[in-house]
């Protein structure tokens, strides 16, 4: 007899006693395995294999669990050295570059000696077991380019290898900060990364110590605000590798770092200084903190009311004002309108209904302050009618009613628009721009003729 049948019939014959709910699903559980085991035949897996599956999950060691934290602790600090000893040193990397011009394969294009792929593996052979990771054909196809000899430039194959040998120095210089473990760092664990790094930084001798927590604060701020979009206080150490603010920093090791790319360089001295300058002149009153309208005065002092009232009510404050890492990014998000975590920040701050888009009501409400700064100053109104159509042709929406944060970015003219919406002086230059334009092609010309 079919056992769903038993089942059923066993399910169907009525009980003399009357069994609560819980009985009656514990008893149903029962009769099903035992009825399942026996349709299967209560066969047991006798495949070899499941049992060489290695232990994939391992639990953390809990916080009272001290002994099993420092095992931890040391087991990872062992294995990182390990990893270390594996990568080049610079004498394996002269070694390296030694062999590669000795076969170098004629003839050269201009003065960059070439390597055909004969002598690349006899170059893998010979560098040893370290290099034997970057000598294999997927390598060498990813440099070959256009040679009619079918060549790698020698160059071109250095700095690659030059290139994974940092980036893997790198990872476990910043996994050693991992104190989880986990793959991330946390603001502290960046926070003491960069403080030790600061000595091997030339382009830094001239700070004063007194000034290294706030310079600190200033270069996490910036992978916290690009990397760490949802906020949850953590950055995925693959993430820093990845993006181009690691590179930035290392740049001030360059003691002839050039005046023009330490002021772009927003980890650089007189970057630091500079953001923290500011955050002091706004300070009237010295007590460490900003106020909304000692915040008014940022910038051009052009920001309307409207939407300094957004930034108070959504940032994070302390007593109705605003300390120096909640200015940070707000500095970060107005210097960086172009990039999406900035975009994000102020769509967060336009997006007064918290809806997820704007709508005519969001942009009539942030530009109505604009009009109103403009008598202020003297200037006519512009229509509102205007500037709507003028930002909707701009963004081209999915939703020809609605501006998400994605149409915004996707765009290309997320800048210009919240520029609009925020800032008087930023309207005017916006509405003014061909006059401006012209102005600039005729100072040209007038220093060209000189």
């Amino acid at each position: 007899m079919d056992w769903k049948e038993i089942l059923r019939r066993r399910l169907a014959t009525p009980s003399t006693e009357k069994k609560s709910e819980q009985e009656l699903k514990d008893e149903e559980m029962d009769l099903f395995t035992k009825y399942y085991s026996e349709w299967k035949g209560d066969r047991k897996n006798t495949n070899e294999f499941y049992k060489t599956i290695p232990r994939f999950y391992y639990r953390l060691p809990a916080e009272d669990e001290v002994l099993l934290q420092k095992l931890r602790e040391e087991s990872r600090a062992v294995f990182l050295q390990r990893k270390s000893r594996e990568l080049l040193d610079n004498e394996e990397l002269q070694n390296l570059w030694f062999l590669l011009d000795k076969h170098q394969t004629p003839p050269m294009i201009g003065e960059e000696a070439m390597i055909n792929y004969e002598n690349f593996l006899k170059v893998g052979e010979k560098a040893g077991p370290k290099c034997k990771q970057f000598f294999t054909a997927k390598v060498f196809a990813k440099l070959l380019h256009t040679d009619s000899y079918g060549r790698i430039s020698i160059m071109q194959f250095f700095n690659y290898v030059m290139r994974k040998v940092w980036l893997h120095q790198t990872r476990i210089g910043l996994s050693l900060y991992d104190v989880a473990g986990q793959g991330y760092l946390r603001e502290s664990d960046l926070e003491n990364y960069i403080l030790e790094l600061i000595p091997t930084l030339p382009q830094l001798d001239g700070l004063e110590k007194s000034f290294y927590s706030f310079y600190v604060c200033t270069a996490v701020r910036k992978f916290f605000f690009f990397l760490d979009p949802l906020r949850t206080g953590k950055i995925k150490i693959q993430d820093i590798l990845a993006c181009s603010f690691l590179d930035d920093l290392l740049e001030l090791r360059d003691e002839e770092l050039s005046k023009e790319s330490q002021e772009t360089n927003w980890f650089s001295a007189p970057s630091a200084l500079r953001v923290y300058g500011q955050y002091l002149n706004l300070d009237k009153d010295h007590n460490g903190m900003l106020s909304k309208e000692e915040l008014s005065r940022y910038g051009t002092a052009t920001m309307t009311n409207v939407f300094l009232d957004r930034v108070f009510q959504e940032c994070l404050t302390y007593d109705g004002e605003m300390d120096y890492k909640t200015y940070l990014d707000f500095v970060l998000a107005l210097e960086n309108r172009k990039e999406p975590a900035a975009l994000q920040y102020i769509f967060k701050l336009l997006d007064i209904e918290n809806k997820g888009y704007l709508n005519v009501f969001s942009l009539n409400y942030f530009f109505r302050a604009i009009q109103e700064l403009m008598k202020i100053h003297g200037q006519d109104p512009v229509s509102f009618q205007d500037v709507k159509d003028e930002i909707f042709d701009m963004v081209k929406p999915k939703d020809p009613l609605k501006i998400s944060l994605q149409d915004l970015i996707n765009s290309n003219q997320g800048d210009t628009v919240t520029t609009i919406l925020i800032d008087l002086n930023g309207f005017w230059t916006y509405e003014n721009r061909e006059a401006l334009v012209a102005n600039d092609n005729e100072n040209s010309a007038d220093l060209d003729d000189t």
